[in-house]
């Protein structure tokens, strides 16, 4: 494990400080959120009040079974990046971050697929994840005619780096490919959705993520199951058998209370068999590279050069 920017720890304590003040001057919302709500919230980009700028560079298309992807293509390619946005599988979409996904595409010289999977409530698990592993099996039949290239990278943030590992185990588990995808890149997950303690004993600080918004965002995900069904393998990674993974780098702040998911996973995923960079990153909180912090210019830049020298 590497304990980063601890120089940083005073600009992003008070962030998280100034966060939570605002937060709490906020009407706290509480169960299944109305159709009028949810479309106003997922309007905006995530972790903001305003709409994400769509780029010109993102071309949106349907591939077979008809999942929606946003397609990012630079002028050299040496590999593609399929990315699964967060939001709690209820929030976020494809064209959410055109900026950063046009920035990687650009700099670590990768075709970028993001997926626009399904979201609950409405589409509650598992329509999301087979989204998800239906856009992977495209990638590995299709990515040399598409792109130019079989070296496939996969990975995204909060919600969709579990849904990373999700669609790594489903294309093992399911289809017999292993190695197609030569790393993950895995942002501040949830891999256990019965729980952590980490997650337990967060309580009820208001950063972008809590105890309780954990739980209710489960009960949206799989709605009528408890903690005992949420160890399924198949919902909480974590659970899982993590035999013939590709390597991963795998980043949490320690203000989240994802810490735990993120340090459990590293253990396994390495026990397993694949090497594995586990970053921590000194008083980050949950979501923290959707703020414009010092941690977060020095996470997406470390992030692009993962992405861009790994699985040569």
């Amino acid at each position: 494990m590497t304990l980063t920017d601890e120089d940083c720890l005073a600009e992003t304590q008070a962030f998280n400080k100034q966060f939570a003040t605002t937060a709490a001057s906020r009407p706290a919302r509480e169960g299944t959120p109305d159709a009028a709500l949810l479309a106003g919230l997922r309007r905006n980009r995530l972790g903001g009040d305003t709409p994400p700028v769509r780029l010109p560079h993102g071309q949106d298309r349907v591939i077979e079974g008809g999942v929606k992807v946003r397609v990012f293509v630079p002028d050299h390619v040496e590999g593609v990046y399929l990315h699964f946005h967060g939001g709690g599988w209820a929030f976020g979409a494809a064209d959410g971050q055109d900026e950063r996904l046009w920035q990687i595409a650009e700099q670590a010289r990768l075709a970028v697929v993001s997926v626009e999977y399904r979201l609950a409530p409405e589409h509650p698990y598992p329509a999301g994840p087979d989204d998800c592993e239906a856009a992977a099996r495209w990638l590995v039949q299709h990515a040399a005619t598409e792109f130019g290239t079989q070296r496939l990278l996969i990975g995204g943030e909060s919600a969709g780096a579990h849904l990373s590992v999700v669609t790594l185990l489903r294309l093992r588990d399911r289809h017999g490919i292993t190695g197609a995808f030569r790393a993950a890149h895995l942002l501040f997950g949830p891999y256990d959705l019965s729980m952590t303690p980490s997650q337990r004993s967060f309580g009820s600080r208001r950063l972008l993520s809590n105890t309780d918004t954990l739980r209710r965002t489960y009960e949206l995900f799989t709605p009528g199951t408890g903690p005992e069904q949420r160890r399924d393998p198949g919902v909480s990674p974590l659970f899982a058998d993590l035999a013939g993974l590709p390597p991963a780098r795998i980043v949490v702040g320690t203000e989240d209370p994802l810490l735990d998911d993120s340090l459990f996973l590293a253990g396994r995923w390495q026990a397993a068999g694949a090497p594995v960079h586990l970053g921590v990153v000194a008083g980050a909180m949950h979501g923290f590279t959707l703020f414009p912090l010092t941690v977060t210019a020095r996470e997406l830049r470390r992030q692009r050069e993962f992405l861009s020298t790994t699985g040569r």
